[in-house]
């Protein structure tokens, strides 16, 4: 048994996602023999409804409104914050000029000039750790997937896809959120939602979009609105982006699908790539199966693999079990506390500040360039 480094976290919002750190940490001992134990200690919320769902977790001890009454709390190590795009570069900053070690949630701001401040800010204090949240890629599915693709399994890349997609929009009686207005959510809409998800492993395999050719799509343009009126739905709900990227002196094209009206799929992440060597595919949609192509005397050679539980880091859960959303998410928890801790060696990490930057950089070039380019045969 190790000796584990306590750390006290405290969370800045208190809805999906932060009922969702909440769940991992009560889940830690899940984990086996990680150097870091996590406690949740606060919790900070403008909704009282939101905060009284914590009070089932006796390690709390303090609830806040005011997300700053919680950044001043010199018992508070880590913080994770969960609100919306619009109040990310206020928050974050505050977090880091607090000296708050931070997990955020994507994006790093509503837009690249926001991205571009949080960052500034980071690299005036070095001292303070800051990852940004990005769980898909820890499904072993996706991690054996990343795996060979670094080995050489492809050879001579041709190309490659990271989807994230869902229909959580189709329907168009849907009531309008916060998520489906440029205000709250940005210009980028459904890229600043979803889109660090699909840059996550492909920036980690050192493929760098190059150049961006987007098609995005505003496929409801209203939506009932509290009044109980139509109001404007001016978020683009999906994005399809055709990059290229630059390996070994060639260029290959990367497909980067971020959507929330794709019919047939419920929550599906999606990771394929060919070369002409070889090949793998992993979807969430099938989580025990990866798909690992090789080329055999001339003939592609297509092989299902059967996934089991494990990951970046070891848990109690048998084998032979199936991995979801949650315990995905607890990974990357695991990688976050373990890489501000020193302790992650080789294991995939959490997206970095620069990574999420360059992500930005990505849904600004899909913005301007939106049709743009094409060319009528």
């Amino acid at each position: 048994m190790v000796t584990q480094e306590l750390v006290r976290v405290g969370i800045i919002g208190g809805g999906l996602m932060g009922r969702e750190a909440a769940a991992a940490i009560a889940r830690w001992p899940a984990l086996v023999d990680h150097p870091v134990r996590p406690v949740l200690t606060a919790v900070c919320d403008v909704d009282p409804h939101a905060l009284a769902w914590f009070e089932r977790i006796d390690t709390v001890r303090t609830t806040v409104f005011d997300y700053r009454d919680l950044l001043a709390d010199s018992t508070v190590d880590v913080v994770y914050i969960a609100v919306r795009h619009d109040l990310h570069e206020t928050m974050y900053v505050d977090a880091i000029r607090a000296g708050k070690d931070l997990l955020a949630e994507k994006p790093f701001g509503i837009d690249l000039a926001a991205a571009r401040r949080i960052v500034a800010e980071i690299d005036a204090h070095p001292h303070v750790f800051v990852r940004c949240s990005s769980e898909m890629p820890y499904f072993p599915g996706a991690q054996a997937a990343l795996r060979l693709i670094r080995e050489g399994i492809l050879g001579q890349p041709i190309e490659a896809t990271n989807a994230f997609c869902h229909s959580s929009d189709l329907d168009p009686g849907k009531p309008l959120n916060w998520k489906r207005q440029r205000r709250y959510c940005g210009d980028a809409g459904v890229m600043n939602d979803l889109g660090m998800h699909v840059l996550h492993a492909p920036l980690r395999l050192d493929w760098r979009p190059a150049t961006v050719y987007a098609v995005l799509q505003d496929l409801v343009p209203e939506r009932v609105g509290p009044s109980g009126r139509k109001e404007p739905c001016d978020t683009y709900e999906n994005a399809t982006l055709l990059c290229t990227v630059q390996s070994g002196g060639r260029s290959f094209p990367l497909t980067l699908l971020t959507k929330r009206i794709d019919p047939g799929q419920k929550n599906t992440w999606l990771l394929r790539a060919t070369g002409m060597e070889g090949g793998v595919e992993f979807s969430t949609r099938y989580p025990k199966t990866l798909r690992v192509m090789r080329v055999d005397r001339g003939e592609q050679v297509w092989q299902e693999v059967e996934m089991g539980s494990q990951s970046a880091f070891p848990t109690v859960t048998g084998g032979i079990f199936e991995t979801g959303f949650s315990d995905a998410y607890l990974q990357m928890w695991a990688a976050f506390l373990a890489e501000r801790a020193g302790e992650l060696g080789n294991r995939f990490g959490c997206v970095t500040p620069q990574e999420a930057l360059i992500s930005h950089r990505v849904w600004a070039a899909a913005l301007a360039s939106d049709g743009a380019t094409a060319v009528a045969p």
